[in-house]
């Protein structure tokens, strides 16, 4: 499942800095994009969205342990999961049926 993130959270994961965000977003999200980080930016709601392995595994998350990596330091958009995703408390949609 793709995972948008805000400027806050990539400072937060360390893969960028404030100072960076700040002096140019667009090419903050050029760079990162390079890095292969991201695989884009929205400038009209300012979301990132993470790029995801070929099997669709999100970046950050281990190979063998299926564990977060980045845990401690994980985007908002995790830490809310699956609380605030759609109008159901509790579902998942990447285990649609």
């Amino acid at each position: 499942m793709p995972v948008e993130v805000k400027s806050f959270d990539l400072i937060r994961l360390g893969v960028t800095t404030e100072d960076e965000i700040n002096h140019s977003i667009k090419k903050a999200a050029k760079r990162m994009k390079k890095d292969g980080i991201i695989i884009s930016y929205r400038e009209g709601t300012d979301l990132f969205m993470l790029s995801q392995r070929p099997n669709g595994d999100c970046l950050f998350l281990h190979e063998k342990t299926r564990l977060c990596t980045v845990y401690d330091k994980r985007p908002d958009t995790c830490r809310d999961f699956p609380a605030k995703v759609g109008t159901r408390v509790g579902f998942c949609p990447s285990e649609k049926k």
